[in-house]
């Protein structure tokens, strides 16, 4: 397999998928630092939520659970990775970046930043809330 080429702001292209491969392909081809916060996150969630599904789309990976939906996705950028929590409004606390979607918060992830407390709280809450049906 080619390496594949990373989009505008770093992140990378990566064929829509179902399940773990997809999403791991994905992260292996995170640039730089965003490798290793893609690994904490979805050891993160792999630890948080047992029966979570995931996905590619839109080149970046998803977190849901089946037949709830799509609770959260992150992207990367030049200087940090967006965290999407497609439920976030209905967290607490709330996460700090809003969205033009009422429902959605970001959470951006800076290199060196200690995040995993508070995302953890977030993904246990948005994995037992009513997700996005996307795709």
């Amino acid at each position: 397999m080619s390496e594949p080429k990373l989009l505008s702001g770093g992140n990378p292209q990566i064929p829509k998928g179902d399940g773990d491969r997809p999403v791991q392909d994905y992260i292996a081809a995170m640039p730089e630092w965003k490798q290793d916060i893609g690994r904490r996150i979805d050891d993160l969630i792999n630890r948080t939520v047992s029966d979570v599904k995931k996905a590619v789309r839109w080149n970046s990976p998803f977190y849901g659970i089946e037949d709830k939906g799509w609770f959260l996705s992150f992207h990367c950028f030049n200087k940090y990775i967006k965290v999407t929590l497609l439920n976030g409004s209905s967290l607490d606390p709330v996460p700090p970046v809003d969205s033009k979607h009422p429902d959605v918060r970001y959470f951006h992830i800076f290199e060196g930043d200690d995040f995993e407390a508070e995302l953890e709280v977030w993904v246990r809450q948005g994995s037992e809330l009513p997700g996005e049906h996307l795709f």
